[in-house]
């Protein structure tokens, strides 16, 4: 099956007993075996495994090309489980423009347990290669990158992790199943928070890891059974449903954020606006275009002046909200340095290049005319031209 055969198809045959082409939602939090150790299809207790979370597992998992998914209750959860297969004094590189919420729970967090965490431009191969220590046990990626869309080669940091016998971990959440597949490129491990493009409709939270690797599943799903983050089967219902119209919605979101990135290039020229973000753009485009099957919809760019500017620019929008998140259906708009990079200090900020006048947009399905309309008519009220 291609991509979008297997987004509608794959583990989610018609119900045999009703006929049913969708899946039904199995509630239920314990089942009833026919004799101590005899289960019925290996369900037991919802937490440790579920009808529909089975399914959505399975069909993310063959839509990112690998053989075993699990959910969890969001990406932070799923993040988490990765990290508590590690051990006190363990090494982790990370990138160092990451999901800030990823940023606050390596350092906060996982430090307290005497875990290290060296964050680095992954771009740059030299720089993470002079990371590795003895202790190093995992590279943690992203790519395109939360903020600043930064682009990494994942098949040769993947060369490096397997010559050093490290964890490499992909977060493709920014890219989706659809427009990137890191195992294919020699990643251990995809992340993905199915909240943003998976679900793709801003009403449910979730995660999912994927792999190929049965030792490493058999202990993420250890793990994922004792910490029990899972997800109720309602939220796993409705990612299935979101994943159904992935390939159209991906399709649609790469070519309104192509229009965006066009209109502000031309406010550029007319020095509105300072720098622009985009993995089709830029010195790393034919990497992005060799990874990547599209450039996403993920656009953040940097306005003329400052953070006064930036707020006054985000208050004048009307259809991209004002808001976290990203990969719904509908535009997002929203302001780093305060909200989802927000447990970052100042300096740390600075120091990753996510400067005070940095707006991030989460390109939507809408008509692209109006979000044109709707970016114009921002930057007339911000600058009055």
């Amino acid at each position: 099956m291609e991509f979008e055969t297997k987004a509608i198809h794959f583990a989610q045959e018609p119900d045999k007993e009703t006929g049913a082409v969708v899946p039904p939602i199995h509630l239920s939090t314990t089942f009833k075996q026919d004799g101590v150790g005899k289960t019925r299809g290996g369900f037991e207790y919802s937490r440790t495994d579920n009808p529909t979370r089975r399914i959505l597992e399975k069909n993310v998992a063959a839509l990112e090309g690998g053989k075993y998914g699990l959910a969890f209750s969001s990406g932070s959860a799923a993040t988490a489980t990765i990290q508590l297969m590690l051990n006190s004094g363990d090494h982790v590189i990370c990138g160092d423009d990451v999901y800030g919420g990823t940023f606050r729970f390596f350092d906060k967090v996982m430090k307290n347990f005497s875990l290290k965490y060296s964050f680095v431009d992954t771009q740059d191969l030299s720089k993470l290669e002079g990371e590795i220590r003895n202790e190093t046990r995992m590279i943690w990626l992203e790519t395109p990158t939360n903020p600043l869309l930064k682009v990494s080669d994942i098949e040769a940091i993947s060369r490096i992790a397997k010559e050093n016998d490290l964890l490499l971990v992909v977060d493709n959440t920014f890219a989706s199943p659809y427009l990137q597949n890191p195992l294919a490129l020699g990643a251990d491990i995809v992340v993905h928070s199915t909240t943003k493009y998976i679900g793709g409709h801003s009403d449910v939270v979730g995660g999912i890891v994927v792999l190929n690797d049965k030792k490493l599943y058999d202990k993420l799903q250890f793990l994922q059974n004792a910490a029990g983050a899972v997800p109720s089967p309602f939220d796993c219902w409705l990612v299935l449903r979101g994943i159904k119209t992935l390939a159209l919605r991906a399709e649609r979101h790469s070519s309104n954020a192509k229009e965006v990135v066009n209109f502000l290039n031309k406010k550029k020229n007319e020095g509105l606006v300072e720098k622009i973000y985009y993995p089709f753009l830029g010195e790393k485009s034919s990497l992005a275009k060799k990874q990547m099957k599209k450039g996403g919809g993920m656009v953040s760019f940097e306005i003329k002046g400052g953070a006064d500017e930036a707020k006054g620019f985000l208050k004048h929008l009307k259809y991209f909200h004002l808001a976290e998140s990203l990969g719904g259906v509908e535009s997002l708009a929203e302001y780093p340095p305060e909200m989802t990079h927000g447990s970052y200090t100042e300096e740390e900020r600075l120091e990753r290049g996510i400067r005070p006048n940095l707006i991030r947009l989460s390109v939507g399905i809408e008509n692209a005319k109006d979000l044109i309309d709707d970016l114009k008519n921002a930057f007339e009220l911000t600058f009055g031209k």
